[in-house]
C-alpha cells in the first residue's frame, strides 16, 4: 500500500531527475536550437507551469500550436452560442472554458447575466440530463474539442437517442489534430523543427496517426505526457533524433498512449461523426478537419434542428491569437497581450482559455 500522501505523479515531478534529464538533453545537441511545437494546450500550460522553456532554450526553442480548442474556435461559432442562449426555450450547456470567450457582440457570461440561460456542465452526459430534467427546453451542449472530446460528445447523442430524449443536440465545434499539424509542417514562416505531440488526443487516435506527418515532412514526432519528466524525456528523444538524421514517431507516454489508440472510441465516433471541412482561428479552413454529425443522427444537430448559423467572422484589429496559434510568435509579441488584453478584459481566446497560450504567459510570467 502506497504511504500517506503519496501521489503517483510525484515520480514524474522528482527535481534531481529533471536536472538529470536537462543536462543529457545539453549533451544530446549542441547546434542551433530546434523549434519543437507542443501541439496541446495542456502541455503549453505545463511547461509554463513548471518553467521548462528557458532551461531548455539553448537546445530547443517550445513554440505552443493551435492544440487548445477553444482557442482555434472562431468567433461565429461563439455568436451562434450566444443566439441559441438568448432564445426562448433554449439551455444552453457548456464546459466553463467558453463563457468568457468574446464573440463579436459579446460573450455566453455576459449573454446569462442579461438573462441567457447558460449552464456550465462537466460532462456532455450532465446536458442530457439536464434535457430529461425539463423536457419543456430545448438544451444545446457546445459541442467544442478535438478527438479527447468527440467520443464523449458522441456517446451523449447515443445516450439521449436511447432515452428517448428528443429535446437534447449538439452544436458541433469539433476538430481533429493531424490535419493542422500537417498544414503547419508545410507553412515555411513557422519552421517547426519537430513536434511533441498530444497526450490525450495519441491516447483516443492512436501514435501511428502521426506516421504519415514525419515521413512526409521528415520531422521527428514523439507522443509524451504531461509532467515534467515526460516533457523532457521527450524533447531527449527528439534532440537524439534530430542528431541522427531521423524522423520517427516515438512513444514516450506508453503508459496510456498505444500505436492503435482506443478502437471503441474511434468505432463511437464513425458511427456518430463524420469528417467535415472546419475554420481554425488563426489557421483558416482546413479541408476534411472537423467532425459534424452524421446524417442518421440530425435530430441532435442544433444547427439543423434550431436553424442557427455559424457565419464566417474576420479577425480582431491588432489582436494576434493567430500568430500565436501558429507559433509564429510568442504571446507577448501581441501589441494588446497584458494591456488591452487581460484575463479580465479578454480580446482573444488564447486569454481566456486555461489551456491558452497567452493565459499560461499572463499566469506564469512573460518567457514562461
Amino acid at each position: 500500500m502506497p504511504p500517506e500522501g503519496f501521489n503517483p505523479l510525484d515520480p514524474f515531478r522528482d527535481p534531481a531527475a529533471a536536472a538529470a534529464l536537462i543536462a543529457r538533453i545539453g549533451e544530446a545537441w549542441d547546434g542551433p536550437p530546434v523549434r519543437i511545437m507542443e501541439v496541446c494546450g495542456t502541455h503549453t500550460m505545463a511547461i509554463a507551469r513548471h518553467g521548462l522553456r528557458e532551461p531548455l532554450r539553448s537546445a530547443a526553442r517550445l513554440i505552443s500550436g493551435p492544440g487548445c480548442p477553444v482557442c482555434v474556435t472562431p468567433d461565429g461559432y461563439i455568436d451562434a452560442a450566444v443566439a441559441l442562449g438568448e432564445m426562448p426555450g433554449v439551455t444552453v450547456a457548456t464546459f466553463g472554458d467558453m463563457v468568457r470567450v468574446p464573440g463579436t457582440r459579446t460573450s455566453l457570461e455576459r449573454a446569462r447575466a442579461g438573462g441567457a440561460d447558460v449552464r456550465i456542465v462537466y460532462s456532455p452526459l450532465d446536458a442530457v440530463a439536464l434535457a430529461a430534467a425539463d423536457p419543456a427546453r430545448e438544451v444545446v451542449f457546445l459541442g467544442v474539442g478535438f478527438e479527447t472530446t468527440a467520443p464523449a460528445i458522441a456517446g451523449s447523442i447515443v445516450s439521449a437517442q436511447a432515452r428517448g430524449i428528443a429535446n437534447y443536440s449538439v452544436l458541433p465545434s469539433l476538430r481533429t489534430i493531424p490535419g493542422a499539424m500537417a498544414l503547419l509542417a508545410a507553412d515555411p514562416g513557422v519552421k517547426i523543427g519537430a513536434y511533441l505531440c498530444p497526450a490525450n488526443v495519441s491516447a483516443i487516435i492512436g501514435t501511428d496517426a502521426y506516421r504519415p506527418l514525419a515521413e512526409r515532412f521528415r520531422l521527428p514526432c514523439v507522443v509524451a505526457g504531461f509532467e515534467p519528466l515526460d516533457i523532457l524525456s521527450a524533447v531527449l528523444m527528439i534532440l537524439r533524433q534530430v542528431s541522427k538524421g531521423e524522423a520517427r514517431v516515438e512513444n514516450e507516454y506508453s503508459r496510456v498512449a498505444t500505436a492503435s489508440g482506443n478502437r471503441k472510441a474511434q468505432a463511437l465516433m464513425g458511427d456518430v461523426l463524420e469528417p467535415c471541412d472546419a475554420d481554425w482561428r488563426g489557421l483558416g479552413v482546413l479541408p476534411g478537419s472537423g467532425l459534424r454529425i452524421a446524417g442518421k443522427y440530425a435530430a441532435f444537430d442544433a444547427g439543423e434542428k434550431i436553424g442557427v448559423a455559424i457565419a464566417p467572422t474576420p479577425e480582431r484589429p491588432g489582436c494576434r491569437c493567430g500568430d500565436v496559434l501558429k507559433g509564429m510568435i510568442d504571446p507577448p509579441e501581441c501589441p494588446l497581450f497584458g494591456a488591452a488584453c487581460t484575463p479580465e478584459t479578454p480580446v482573444g481566446a488564447c486569454m481566456v482559455s486555461t489551456e491558452g497560450a497567452c493565459a499560461a504567459a499572463r499566469r506564469f510570467g512573460v518567457g514562461a
